[in-house]
């Protein structure tokens, strides 16, 4: 008598089969990557643990069980060993996103996300609940999938809060930290239509095995097991704006509102990611590094092509190429009069000869951001009245730098910009005396912000805070002179159309501050100079530029 068991989990599915004679043949079904091996008599060197723990189970079930029971029991015994090796490839576990087996190149071991270890992630959560107060609940839950139809995706982000705790960059998914608890993860349930469109993700065991997590359940059980422990705690703490309905529906969590326990999260966990620890300065260098190459490749081919969408395009271009894994925002490339729009996105004009590009763009490298912004002549040559008002923009830039130290805030340096800012715009007679008010309507932004996992962060930290050495921030002022007036805008025609924005990042240092971007050119004579470099000697590019300038 012979029972054939087909355990179809998950790919690569199982064919396990139990012979009267105690002999288990265990292989794969087809699919590329599947493990290979077939075990008979001792033959077989691909035969792996789980093969072997299947094995055993088979002998001894048939030895007490009947065997048209086998099948059915095996199934429940051998679950989780099966569900474990579903989801490997080549012996290589797959949990969803890379891992120091999968991508030896971009992790080292024990690491969960390139350049971070299990370790800074485990200290990152013992210093959550530390600072949180006693009894509480910090419930903490990943992006959701947008999508751009109905079965179309955009391009996945996580929440800042979720990755700088859990590690994991996959949706779905629900933490759940406290001192009685540690770290609870609710991962997205497992469907096999979804691994066949979408691939693997992490599941549970990816969950304690590798995010390190304490305890794991399906997301489907979080309704037996996360009402109770927000009946258990004084207070709930959770990132509001990335909140989802799948708990907070729950009948606990809406009484728990209701009688105030229920606190944002999020003053907790911009403190902790305000200061950058040593991994994450390294990190926050490469992106610089990579969105500064970038940009200058950018503008040396600004020289001979004009069309804000073909240097949107060359910008995306070089930093994903120098590893960068997708832009930290849309890149503003305004030319002309689009530069006076603080946040233009359209990238659909030529720019015209004599004109100023103003390009504000950033990358992210694996969870980190960069953020600068230049502006020059592609043509080579500043007008007068461009080259007053970049003057003026590139002086207040670098006075503005050299107070970022230990014990300045954003504020002051803010206060300092704005002085000297009004004072040179009475000079150039944009705006008159006693008529300070106006300066709003040039220069709307703040000086700077903090940076690091998204591009305004701990944003509910007040910028009264003294900067700390790890502090990572940017300098940007500006001026912005739209074609016509807007708001009420007074200022000399000829200097109508020109939007101006120098920005830098900066890092805290304990004796000062280190300029992460500083490497691409921002002076008068350097921009000149490299807009007006030869094409290596190259005839044709030198006419391209003098074509594209007339």
């Amino acid at each position: 008598m012979k029972t054939v068991l087909h355990t179809h989990l998950s790919r690569p599915f199982w064919t396990a089969r139990i012979t009267a004679e105690s002999q288990v043949r265990v292989s794969p079904g087809k699919g590329e990557g599947c493990w290979r091996g077939e075990e008979k008599s001792g033959e077989g060197k691909g035969f792996n643990a789980a093969a072997a723990a299947m094995a055993t189970a088979a002998r001894f079930l048939r030895r007490t069980l009947r065997a048209s029971e086998v099948a059915s029991r095996l199934l429940s015994t051998s679950h989780s060993i099966v569900r474990r090796a579903a989801y490997t490839t080549g012996g290589i576990i797959d949990v969803g996103q890379p891992t120091p087996k999968s991508h030896p190149e971009l992790l080292a071991d024990e690491e969960i996300t390139p350049g971070i270890t299990s370790e800074e992630y485990i200290s990152r959560r013992k210093k959550l609940v530390d600072a949180l107060p006693e009894k509480s609940l910090a419930i903490i839950a990943s992006a959701d999938q947008q999508m751009m139809t109905d079965v179309v995706p955009y391009s996945f982000r996580q929440n800042g809060d979720y990755l700088y705790i859990t590690g994991c960059t996959q949706p779905g998914g629900v933490a759940v930290l406290s001192k009685e608890t540690g770290l609870c993860m609710f991962m997205p349930d497992k469907h096999k239509e979804d691994v066949v469109w979408e691939g693997q993700t992490a599941g549970v065991e990816a969950a304690v095995d590798f995010f390190k997590a304490n305890k794991a359940f399906p997301l489907s059980e979080m309704k037996k097991i996360l009402p109770e422990m927000i009946e258990q705690s004084k207070v709930v703490y959770h990132n509001a704006k990335a909140s989802t309905s799948s708990y907070r529906n729950f009948d606990a969590f809406r009484r728990a509102s209701l009688n105030n326990k229920v606190k944002d999260l999020t003053h907790y966990t911009d403190e902790l990611r305000w200061i950058k620890s040593k991994s994450e300065i390294k990190l926050m260098r490469e992106s610089a590094s990579i969105v500064s190459q970038s940009l200058l490749q950018t503008m040396l081919l600004s020289r001979t092509h004009r069309e804000e969408s073909q240097l949107a395009a060359k910008i995306e271009y070089e930093c994903k190429m120098r590893g960068a894994q997708r832009m930290a925002f849309h890149p503003v490339v305004g030319g002309g009069a689009n530069g006076s729009v603080v946040h233009y996105s359209r990238n659909d004009k030529k720019i015209k000869s004599g004109d100023l590009v103003l390009m504000d763009v950033g990358c992210e490298y694996h969870g980190y951001l960069s953020d600068l912004t230049r502006t020059w002549p592609p043509c080579g040559r500043f007008s007068a009245a461009q080259e007053e008002l970049y003057s003026l923009i590139l002086e207040t830039n670098k006075e503005c730098i050299k107070l970022c130290k230990p014990g300045t805030s954003i504020r002051e340096i803010h206060h300092h910009s704005v002085k000297m800012l009004i004072s040179g715009f009475q000079e150039l007679g944009i705006i008159g005396k006693g008529k300070s008010i106006q300066y709003n309507y040039l220069n709307p932004t703040s000086i700077g912000h903090s940076l690091g996992m998204d591009i305004h962060d701990s944003t509910s930290l007040t910028s009264d805070k003294p900067l700390e050495p790890g502090v990572v921030i940017t300098i940007e002022p500006g001026i912005y002179i739209p074609s016509v007036p807007i708001l009420n805008e007074k200022a000399p025609d000829r200097f109508r159309g020109i939007g101006i924005r120098i920005e830098d990042e900066v890092l805290i240092t304990e004796n000062g501050h280190e300029v992460l971007t500083a490497s691409v050119p921002k002076e008068i004579p350097h921009l000149t100079t490299l807009m007006n470099m030869g094409g290596g000697g190259s005839t044709t590019e030198s006419h391209e530029v003098r074509a594209a300038c007339n």
